[in-house]
């Protein structure tokens, strides 16, 4: 993989130095917990030319086959990125490429990708629906939109009130990290369909990131 020459992550929403260092010790327990599998049963089918969003420290690079002929892994922090090299040996893509910063630079033909991919990215964002809007343009008609997220609890539950209370110092300690986006209304909002999707707790996350939703979403052909 070689890093393109383009601007790193915004200092004001990026994560603190350390924030990579520690975060696949944090999802260490969440992976043994289920979240591997949720990872392995929605990227393995996947197909074509893929686009992740947020590639992070490259959790999700084993669970794609060779069903994939070209695979974009998009990633700001170059913390994070030290991670993705090393994990690239497991990705049995075709061919991997990797572009060093968000997914406003990134060039590309609109409709070009089969497949986009947001694994547990969408909470630390500036603006999801803007995000998801210009992943829907990526697509091509007919494409499909792949999703992990931590979101907000019901909002009649205590844990939506820690959420809350927690969420501005939560921020700071984890790269803008949100704890009540609601994420189901945000794709939606952007265009797309919900063919699949699942709310459950991710369980041996801390108990205000249990929240979640997956699942697969297309673009109208």
């Amino acid at each position: 993989m070689r890093e393109a020459n383009l601007p790193l992550i915004d200092p004001k929403n990026g994560a603190p130095p350390m924030f990579a260092a520690v975060y696949d010790l944090v999802l260490n327990e969440m992976e043994d917990g289920g979240l591997s599998q949720w990872r392995d049963n929605l990227l393995s089918p996947l197909s074509g030319r893929v686009l992740e969003i947020g590639a992070g420290t490259g959790l999700n690079l084993s669970h794609y086959t060779s069903e994939v002929t070209e695979l974009v892994l998009v990633e700001p922090d170059h913390q994070m990125r030290k991670g993705l090299t090393p994990r690239a040996k497991a990705c049995k893509a075709r061919q991997l490429r990797l572009h060093a910063g968000t997914l406003e630079d990134y060039p590309h033909e609109p409709g070009s990708f089969d497949a986009v991919v947001f694994t547990l990215v969408l909470c630390t964002v500036p603006d999801p629906g803007a995000t998801l809007r210009r992943a829907y343009r990526a697509l091509a008609p007919g494409g499909t939109l792949v999703f992990i997220e931590h979101v907000a609890a019901h909002p009649e539950t205590s844990r939506y009130v820690w959420q809350h209370r927690l969420e501005p110092v939560w921020k700071l300690c984890a790269g803008n990290c949100h704890l009540t986006r609601e994420t189901e209304e945000e794709i939606l909002a952007a265009g797309f369909e919900i063919q699949e999707i699942e709310r459950e707790s991710m369980r041996k996350a801390l108990p205000f990131l249990r929240p979640s939703i997956r699942g697969i979403a297309t673009k109208p052909a």
